[in-house]
């Protein structure tokens, strides 16, 4: 069976890893519908998706009314203070919807997102695509066989470089009610691996921001956690967008009794360490990067997607998956401004929480 769905935001990455998603999933996905407030920006989706294949679909610029075009599935690439009063129209239209990270910017609209979904038996994915990449699949295959034995510690360490210039793109970006700060936006694909590999139930969040280079943000630049699990293991967290002059690494290190792997690349896609009991290195150390830090998972992403709406089950990245690192995100957020280690479950918050806390 084919679905029919809409594509809301055509901006940076709707433009790009969405359309290339649906490029390459036609034989399941029917795109017939585009929107974006530009609607310059939707134009140029539309076009792009006809050259490919061989059928344009409809341009909106109210993403209520793609909603009446007979649509059966949204992505939401839009900005992510916009996620949640998007996808609840969705879902409310018994529309299944798969939104981009993250999925919303408080615990109490990510709860509602989920029994939404559930309650019009309908779908809710998030993009946290990079679960799809085959290095983290090797990864998880060795966790299935416990050949990590017990795993004590994760560190994910991000350290990129975002200048004036990223931020200026948009004016939502770097702000609480639409953004959040380098942990929300930039951290948030290594922070969904840590807490996935370590185990998923958190007990406890420590942590400190700061804004160490731009004043003009009222968001962090800046963040460091220690993010304590019920199992016992423990990951450590440093993610900064202030790295001269360029992105230096994005890396994931796990460490067990009997293994220790760390995978890196432009998007979390090699294994630069790889060390078991007879094994020492892995043939994805030369695998080639990306073309973007966004990596290659969306495709994989939306064809799990398809098959979760076709076979009547959750996606492998469901709305309960995706709201584990924004809520590990708000809890970090919430240690700085109150000063102490913040237990889960984590209580209502959300990231318009933190205006005018010091950074």
């Amino acid at each position: 069976m084919r679905i029919q769905a809409a594509l809301i935001g055509c901006g940076r990455i709707g433009s790009n890893k969405h359309l290339e998603a649906f490029l390459a999933n036609r034989e399941r996905l029917d795109l017939i519908a585009v929107c974006d407030l530009k609607p310059e920006r939707a134009e140029r989706v539309a076009d792009a998706y006809a050259t490919r294949a061989g059928k344009r679909p409809a341009v909106f610029t109210d993403y209520r009314k793609t909603l009446s075009a007979g649509i059966e599935m949204a992505a939401i690439a839009t900005e992510s203070g916009n996620h949640f009063t998007i996808a609840m129209d969705c879902l409310n239209s018994k529309v299944h919807t798969l939104v981009e990270k993250p999925m919303a910017l408080s615990v109490s609209e990510m709860d509602g997102m989920v029994s939404e979904a559930k309650a019009r038996s309908v779908k809710l994915g998030v993009c946290f695509q990079n679960r799809f990449n085959p290095a983290v699949q090797e990864v998880v295959k060795k966790l299935r066989e416990n050949a990590f034995g017990r795993v004590f510690t994760a560190t994910a360490r991000i350290l990129w470089n975002r200048d004036e210039a990223y931020y200026k793109q948009a004016n939502w970006r770097g702000t609480w009610r639409f953004d959040g700060g380098t942990l929300m936006n930039q951290c948030s694909h290594n922070i969904d691996l840590l807490q996935w590999i370590l185990g998923g139930e958190v007990d406890q969040v420590s942590a400190v921001i700061r804004n160490y280079r731009h004043p003009y943000l009222e968001v962090e630049d800046f963040g460091a956690a220690l993010i304590s699990f019920k199992n016992g293991s423990v990951g450590i967290l440093e993610g900064t967008a202030n790295v001269y002059p360029r992105n230096l690494e994005e890396t994931l290190s796990i460490f067990g009794e009997t293994g220790t792997v760390v995978l890196g690349g432009l998007a979390v896609n090699k294994i630069q360490t790889w060390q078991f009991p007879g094994e020492s290195g892995h043939p994805f150390n030369a695998l080639p990067d990306p073309e973007s830090v966004y990596g290659s998972g969306h495709i994989p992403l939306y064809q799990d997607f398809y098959e979760a709406i076709a076979q009547n089950r959750e996606p492998a990245i469901s709305g309960e998956e995706g709201k584990k690192a924004v809520e590990i995100i708000l809890g970090i957020y919430r240690s700085h401004k109150e000063k102490r280690a913040i237990p889960f479950p984590l209580a209502p918050f959300q990231t318009t929480d933190m205006a005018g806390v010091k950074l």
